[in-house]
């Protein structure tokens, strides 16, 4: 039971949304609790279509963007079926919670059930806003209004062409609203980004001595001390005097004290400082004077605070990092998009070791080639303005290093970076770059612990999967194995899995009982793989396989593996595994997709095959509840024959035959 897919992956979305909402509406109703298919069915796809995709990950930025966003827009039901949204949302995150199909990194259930709670009242208002709805589901919602039934066959067409001939009443100001609404804020739809991988970051207290060691933090700190309370005069053009900068200069330590200037605005470093203080809100002018701003003097005793509040504004300060060359361009290049290629720049490091700076500065160019029209330029224009790019790049670098969020260095490049040069870069740059990555001392750039956290903390924020290790240490073990098994490569999740086990309480029982009491045959298999390829020895699915609940899905593993004889088992065992493999096959292909499977391979007998599965003794009792009810019934119909045979090698049990180890 998988509960992440790519865009791409529709037909294997459809079947785990379609199994989800089964199972939670069979367990809802044993348990009496409110349910609506629909409004399961949309919030299985409101975390589907989000920027992360991870469908049983649930925070409160989530809940809030369910009810009070993607229901008005998306969802056409009458109101009194709308109005279970939040309970329909809160048996979901119950039977997440109780299925073990939950993303510990999310709200807890408690937290959840309060979010919703507080929510009510804002949702109905919602609900009663029209202007809140997308196109299609305005036109939808009058067709309801009319009493038109969408769902017969036909009813769609005759309304269209009662409204294009004049005969369905509508509220125009409300369509135009939302139209304008469209136009200036767009729809509710994420594009997927790209997951992360994990990371690992140092204890807080090292974090927070190398924010208060911060080069750009001491400064920003020194010049709000030095402005003080009663401020500095400034010219009339709102600049510095050119003593006052030179003095402040020295003070800073930016080495620009010593220069010629007729003007502070000829000191960039200074410039910077002081447009970064002011973002800040550290300073302030008025009335030609400017001014340390009293409010800033908690942000002041807080390095860290003031480091992670630095780091989050760069992005916003592109025209005083760049300079502009006059001869070339009124305005650089790289200021006019300097906010969008700061974050790009800054993700395509995130979990790597050093970069080679050339190879990023052909990446920022390409990209700036998207941003402008530059196809029928110059050539040799076009080559000012790519080294232009290239040098302000090394100003943006030299600023997030004054910060302490990257590190510079010198040596040579991992061959990594040189090996999909012609599927990304044009013959030109290709060349360019092969002949800068051959030299054995090159200037290599990479993320400090203090830069990875900044750019982690903004991708969460943005809505993205930023798996840090050790941050599942406490997490129940089937959500554990569950997020390992989907979300981490194997040496991160076996790094992250000894972690767990180092507390006191947690140990490999504790993960099998998880794995023996997971309802989903798939995910059985999932958390059995992670534990086997992460647990030291190898000896793990070997010594399950007599276990009378994971046996069958062992012998699976195994047998696929080639480490286990099919011929080893018996003839109830064959059958257990049998059941196995058509109880996961149900899973991934639903009961339409398994039964049409069984009429190809046993045409007339598959009725009585499905029946000796069904008698097998195998332990999931609601997969075989399911199979019996949502497949066996339907080829009774269809069945010819007795049973004849059982055969030796279910379907699913693939494997190449190995010689028995003695």
């Amino acid at each position: 039971m998988r509960t992440w897919f790519e865009p791409e992956e529709a037909e294997e979305f459809e079947a785990a949304k379609d199994l989800l909402i089964r199972r939670c509406v069979s367990w809802a109703e044993e348990h009496s609790y409110p349910v609506d298919d629909l409004l399961l069915s949309a919030a299985v796809d409101a975390r589907h279509e989000s920027r992360d995709g991870r469908l049983a990950y649930w925070d409160g930025a989530g809940i809030r963007f369910f009810l009070l966003r993607y229901v008005p827009y998306k969802v056409t039901a009458p109101r009194e079926e709308l109005d279970l949204a939040p309970a329909t949302l809160r048996t979901y995150l119950r039977f997440l919670d109780v299925t073990g199909l939950r993303d510990p990194r999310g709200a807890t259930l408690a937290e959840a059930e309060e979010i919703i709670e507080s929510t009510r009242a804002e949702y109905a208002a919602a609900l009663d806003d029209p202007t809140l709805r997308g196109v299609a589901t305005f036109w939808a919602h009058t067709a309801l209004d009319q009493g038109v039934d969408l769902t017969l066959p036909g009813a769609f067409e005759r309304f269209k062409g009662d409204l294009d001939a004049g005969r369905v009443p509508y509220d125009e100001q409300v369509l135009d609203q939302i139209m304008q609404n469209r136009f200036l804020y767009g729809g509710i739809e994420e594009e997927r980004a790209f997951p992360q991988p994990p990371v690992s970051l140092p204890p807080a207290s090292e974090l927070a001595e190398a924010a208060a060691r911060s080069q750009t933090v001491q400064r920003l700190i020194t010049l709000a001390d030095w402005v003080g309370k009663d401020g500095r005069a400034l010219t009339a053009a709102g600049n510095l005097r050119v003593a006052d900068a030179l003095e402040v200069s020295a003070l800073l330590g930016t080495g620009e004290d010593e220069l010629r200037v007729r003007s502070a605005t000829d000191l960039p470093q200074l410039n910077l400082l002081l447009a970064w203080a002011k973002k800040l809100r550290l300073t302030r002018t008025s009335k030609g004077r400017l001014f340390r701003v009293a409010k800033a003097a908690p942000l002041l005793r807080d390095p860290e605070a003031l480091w992670r509040r630095a780091f989050e504004v760069l992005p916003e300060l592109g025209r005083v990092v760049t300079v502009p060359v006059a001869t070339w361009r009124p305005e650089p290049i790289l200021a006019e998009i300097f906010e969008e290629i700061l974050p790009d720049v800054l993700n395509s490091m995130y979990g790597l070791d050093e970069m080679p700076l050339v190879r990023l500065e052909e990446t920022v160019w390409l990209a700036c080639q998207e941003y402008f029209v530059l196809d029928q330029e110059d050539e040799r224009l076009r080559d000012l303005w790519r080294r232009e790019v290239a040098r302000d790049l090394g100003r943006m670098f030299e600023a997030l290093s004054d910060l302490g969020a990257v590190e510079l260095t010198c040596g040579p490049s991992d061959p990594l970076y040189a090996t999909d040069l012609d599927h990304v870069f044009s013959p030109e740059a290709t060349e360019r770059l092969r002949t800068a990555l051959a030299e054995p001392d090159l200037p290599l750039i990479r993320l400090t612990p203090l830069g990875l956290r900044g750019v982690r903390d903004r991708l969460l924020a943005e809505g993205r999967d930023a798996p840090l290790l050790g941050e599942l240490a406490a997490a129940p073990p089937a959500e554990l194995l569950g997020v390992l098994a989907q979300h981490y490569p194997p040496q991160d999740a076996a790094a992250e899995l000894q972690g767990w086990l180092a507390r006191l309480g947690q140990d490999v029982e504790t993960l099998l009982e998880a794995v023996r009491a997971c309802p989903f045959r798939t995910r059985v298999a999932a958390m059995l793989r992670v534990l086997a390829e992460a647990l030291p020895g190898k000896r793990l699915l070997h010594d399950l396989r007599h276990d009378p609940v994971l046996g069958p899905a062992v012998w699976t593993l195994l047998i696929d593996d080639g480490e286990m004889d099919p011929g080893a088992l018996s003839e109830r065992e064959h059958l257990l595994m049998g059941a196995e493999n058509f109880l996961s096959a149900l899973e991934l292909a639903g009961p339409e997709g398994l039964t049409e499977q069984l009429r190809r391979m046993g045409g007339g007998d598959a009725y009585e095959f499905v029946e000796a599965i069904l008698a097998s003794g195998h332990p999931d009792a609601v997969g075989l509840r399911e199979l019996r009810e949502l497949v066996a019934e339907p080829l009774r119909k269809t069945a010819r024959h007795p049973l004849r045979l059982v055969p030796t090698r279910p379907p699913g049990a693939r494997g190449r035959r190995k010689k028995r180890k003695h």
